[in-house]
């Protein structure tokens, strides 16, 4: 082909071409990207306490262990809880990590501490196939006076990435370990994330997961003090979104990012609860829950053993509401 042919074919095909590269380079790229999940069977199970009776079903679920139980809790203080774990370390391995500050509570051979900070998970995994979390302690307080919630959830790979994070623990790997090998996976309909802080980056799961915003965010927290996370609220209320909250009262001081939202014309209210409002929740346009151990802090983000859910469900997205319909109204009123 004679030179000038050459150059007239080369500046037709750039011009073909051209187009399509700057499409594909400047197309949005979150509206192009679908996020890919690990499909499983099983279910999941939602109490509210004090209102439902988390005791009984968390002591059920762990009667139901046939092979082992391995838990990470904060604070080990129920009664009913402490005895159903003793009763099982009689008939299969039962491995219990606890934050050091309260191990004094329940003192036993298959029981260990974490060495600083706070492990301040609230998890158990059963015979590898399920789970239970939230932000419910099995202490007397959480389940029969603070607001909390507790998620039994029946999923094998669910309860794989649980019980490598708990591996870690129980190895003495604490506010570190690897990253969560299947953060991403289809229950049935229900689409679940858990993740895991600090490895995890748990702040940016939650800060990425409001951006998504298009409604509406409610939430419900106990210490509310991450600046990063408060930015992006302030960010969708100022864009339209409708914005309420609930915080703790007692948990309310110079860090709290309390009046900064106020101020800034979020709709939030202190909670009334005597004891606490102990909830980790965030509600976005009623079809996306954010829940578990991890309360929206610089603390729980970096400096804890955390763990974090991110549901993706309208029915369990409803519950979730409901329980913050119910607070918000009983507490706007006083």
């Amino acid at each position: 082909m004679p030179i000038k042919s050459k150059i007239i074919f080369l500046i037709a095909l750039f011009l073909l071409i051209f187009p399509v590269a700057y499409y594909l380079s400047t197309a949005e790229p979150t509206a192009r990207v679908i996020s890919s999940y690990i499909e499983d069977e099983g279910k999941m199970e939602l109490y509210f306490c004090p209102g439902e009776d988390c005791t009984a079903a968390l002591v059920d679920f762990l009667d139901s262990a046939e092979k082992s139980i391995h838990c990470a809790f904060y604070d080990i203080g129920l009664k009913e809880v402490q005895d159903k774990l003793l009763e099982k370390s009689k008939k299969m391995e039962v491995l219990i990590v606890t934050d050091d500050d309260y191990l004094k509570k329940f003192r036993h051979p298959f029981v260990k501490a974490d060495k600083y900070g706070l492990m301040h998970n609230k998890f158990c995994i059963i015979d590898n196939q399920k789970v239970s979390t939230g932000s419910m302690n099995p202490t007397e307080n959480d389940a029969f006076k603070n607001n909390n919630n507790l998620l039994l959830i029946e999923s094998e790979i669910i309860s794989g990435n649980y019980e490598q994070e708990f591996q870690e623990l129980w190895n003495g790997i604490f506010k570190d370990g690897e990253t969560v090998k299947n953060s991403n996976i289809k229950l049935g309909n229900i689409l679940i994330e858990t993740y895991f802080c600090p490895e995890d980056s748990c702040a940016y799961r939650v800060k990425e997961e409001l951006k998504k915003a298009e409604k509406s965010i409610e939430f419900m927290t106990f210490s509310f003090t991450h600046e990063g996370i408060a930015n992006i609220i302030l960010l969708k209320n100022s864009e339209g979104i409708a914005v309420k909250g609930i915080m703790e009262t007692k948990q309310i001081s110079q860090y709290s990012q309390f009046e900064r939202l106020k101020h800034n014309g979020i709709e939030i209210i202190k909670d009334q609860n005597p004891n606490n409002l102990h909830h980790k929740v965030f509600i976005i346009d009623g079809e996306t829950v954010i829940t578990g151990s991890f309360n929206p802090s610089a603390n729980g983000d970096e400096r804890n053993d955390e763990n974090l859910v991110i549901i993706h469900d309208k029915a369990i997205a409803e519950k979730f509401m409901n329980e913050f319909n119910e607070l918000y109204l009983q507490w706007n009123q006083t």
